[in-house]
C-alpha cells in the first residue's frame, strides 16, 4: 500500500517541481502561445470581417450593375420609341409628298390634256374654215361661171338689202 500512497516529501517535491514548470512555461512559452493564438485569432477575425465586406461589396456591385443595366435597357426601348416614332413620321411625311406631288402630276397632266384639245380644236376649226372656204371658192366659180347666174345673185343680194 505504500506504492499506492506518496510520500509526503515526494508530494512537495512533485508540487515544486510543476509550479517551478508552471513559472518557467508561464514566463517563456505561455506567453508566446497566448500571443500567437491571439494573433491568430485577430488574423482569422480580420479575415472573416474582411470576407463579410467583400461580400457587402460585391452585393452593392450587384445591385449597381442591376441598376445600370435597367437604365440600360430603358434607355435603349426609349431610343427604339424614338426611332419607329421617327420612321413613322418620315414614313407619313413620304406618304403625303407623294401625294402632293401626285395630285400636282394629275392637275399638270389634266391642263395639259386640256391645252392640247384647245389647240387641237382651234387647229380642226382652222382646217374646217379652210376647207370650207375651199368648197365655197369652188361652188361659186362653179356657179358664178355665167354672167347670167352672177347679175342673178346681185340682183337677189340687192332684194335683200332693200327688204333690211
Amino acid at each position: 500500500m505504500d506504492l499506492l500512497i506518496p510520500d509526503t516529501g515526494l508530494f512537495i517535491f512533485q508540487m515544486v517541481a510543476f509550479l517551478l514548470l508552471l513559472f518557467v512555461l508561464g514566463k517563456f512559452a505561455w506567453k508566446p502561445i497566448l500571443a500567437g493564438l491571439k494573433e491568430r485569432e485577430e488574423t482569422i477575425e480580420g479575415a472573416l470581417k474582411s470576407a463579410e465586406q467583400a461580400k457587402e461589396e460585391m452585393q452593392a456591385l450587384q445591385a449597381d450593375n442591376e441598376k445600370l443595366l435597367a437604365e440600360a435597357r430603358a434607355e435603349r426601348d426609349s431610343l427604339l420609341k424614338e426611332a419607329v416614332a421617327a420612321a413613322n413620321k418620315i414614313k407619313e411625311d413620304a406618304k403625303a409628298e407623294t401625294s402632293k406631288i401626285t395630285a400636282k402630276m394629275v392637275e399638270d397632266a389634266k391642263a395639259s390634256i386640256e391645252n392640247e384639245k384647245r389647240a387641237a380644236l382651234a387647229d380642226v376649226k382652222t382646217q374646217v374654215a379652210a376647207l370650207s372656204l375651199d368648197i365655197t371658192e369652188k361652188v361659186l366659180r362653179t356657179q358664178l361661171g355665167e354672167k347670167k347666174a352672177q347679175e342673178t345673185l346681185v340682183d337677189e343680194y340687192v332684194k335683200d338689202l332693200n327688204l333690211n
